[in-house]
């Protein structure tokens, strides 16, 4: 309270005593119970040590001038710093500092592949968990597991593509443990490539999908072909032909694409890329992945609108890797800290890939206008993963990989993300990205 010249200090005031004994006791009485919550501020303001975060279930900080309760997340609830009516550019912005820290860990959570179980494979430096992205136009609130579900109720998404996609749906189905326990209800495939998980809570299905070229194609192999092949003009029928079951699909191609590939067109050798011994036209792979997308959300239309099944189709844009050197010839990532965002700019292959992928999305909104059978938007992270070179395993995508010393040459992973860490964003961008259709 500020006090203007000459205005009466209620503090000055004389009450009669027995006013003036009530207010001594109230006084008293509120001493302890202020000790108790400096205390509890100051320890959870205090950035958590491996063996904290691997037997802690949930990290907040909640800072106020009187002991309060957690916000609870049970109900879906507005923001007052959110304009559900306004659109929000969620990927300008930069990442900030917080200690909240995450929601989950590695402990908590049973759905993380073990090469992005970063702490317990020992990486030493936590940083990487204390960031936030923080939108220019407005804000971002942290993930509110109970929302996502009841938005999902008895609903099946999947998740289709690449390992991006896999990474992505991991740390969804973390965030989401931390209210509700998923039932791995089918798995097959080598390396578990199709999976599925159930909500019961909300009778909620995940599913992922292996298809790196989203179209037909037979991948590269150490005891086969040196490249990749691609028919792009026929989808994957190994996830399309169960397009009918699917209330939403979340898209992620992009990697796979910058492999040697040979690419096919209504049966007919279209031109190849990085294969000099093989007698094809040499093209970059721009093309191919263009009219890879294109066949696979022009095949989503065609099968939906046949059903009369609506369906919401998002398109998740190219997450850069962080290799410093190629990643085939000892390449590491072994930044600390985020980049800042005047530090790195969206370009080169990366902003091309975004851009044909942004493209492939409006054009697709154009043809559906007048049916209104498919949504489609994009899911847009490739500025906010731009800025996190910290993020990933690293050397850390296997166990202590410096117990017996620095070996000759480790293997890094600097395309994939650790769980927790910066792909828990992606989620929070998805989550109020579901609540504006709402």
């Amino acid at each position: 309270m500020s006090l203007k010249m000459g205005s009466k200090n209620p503090f000055n005031d004389n009450p009669p005593p027995i006013f003036k004994r009530i207010f001594q006791l109230n006084l008293y009485s509120l001493i302890p119970i202020s000790l108790l919550c400096l205390y509890f501020n100051i320890f959870s303001s205090t950035p958590f040590s491996p063996t904290q975060l691997l037997h802690s279930t949930n990290i907040f900080t909640y800072h106020s001038s009187i002991c309060s309760s957690p916000p609870s997340n049970s109900s879906i609830v507005k923001h007052e710093d959110y304009d559900y009516e306004k659109s929000c550019d969620y990927s300008k912005g930069d990442w900030v500092s917080d200690m909240r820290g995450p929601i989950y860990n590695v402990t908590t959570c049973g759905t993380i592949k073990e090469s992005e179980k970063c702490i317990t494979n020992g990486r030493p430096d936590l940083g990487y968990l204390y960031w936030r992205w923080k939108p220019n136009e407005c804000n971002l609130p942290r993930f509110e597991p109970n929302t996502f579900l009841k938005l999902i109720k008895n609903k099946h998404i999947a998740f289709v593509g690449d390992s991006l996609a896999r990474n992505q749906l991991e740390s969804l189905l973390c965030l989401l443990s931390t209210t509700s326990t998923p039932n791995l209800v089918y798995q097959n495939g080598k390396d578990n490539k199709f999976r599925r998980w159930h909500f019961p809570s909300h009778n909620a299905n995940f599913s992922l999908y292996w298809s790196p070229f989203l179209v037909h194609g037979i991948e590269k192999s150490n005891e086969g072909n040196y490249y990749n092949t691609m028919f792009l003009d026929l989808v994957d029928e190994r996830w399309a032909r169960d397009i009918n079951q699917l209330d939403m699909i979340v898209i992620s191609i992009g990697h796979w694409f910058l492999l040697p590939s040979i690419y096919y067109e209504n049966d007919l050798v279209l031109g190849s890329l990085n294969c000099p011994k093989l007698n094809h036209t040499q093209i970059d792979f721009y093309g191919p992945l263009r009219k890879a997308l294109r066949t696979t959300l022009n095949s989503i239309i065609e099968k939906k609108v046949a059903k009369g099944k609506k369906i919401d189709v998002i398109v998740k844009t190219f997450s850069p890797s962080h290799f410093e050197g190629d990643w085939d010839k000892a390449g590491t990532c072994s930044k600390t800290k985020p980049y800042r965002k005047e530090e790195k700019v969206v370009g080169g292959m990366e902003g091309e890939i975004r851009k044909i992928e942004i493209e492939e999305v409006e054009s697709a909104k154009v043809k559906v206008k007048k049916i209104g059978a498919v949504r489609f938007e994009v899911l847009d992270v490739t500025k906010l993963a731009l800025l996190r070179p910290d993020g990933h395993p690293g050397p850390y995508m296997n166990p202590f990989p410096f117990a017996n010393g620095v070996p000759k040459y480790v293997q890094n992973d600097c395309v994939h993300w650790c769980l927790p860490g910066p792909i828990d964003t992606w989620n929070e961008i998805f989550l109020e990205m579901i609540k504006k259709w709402k």
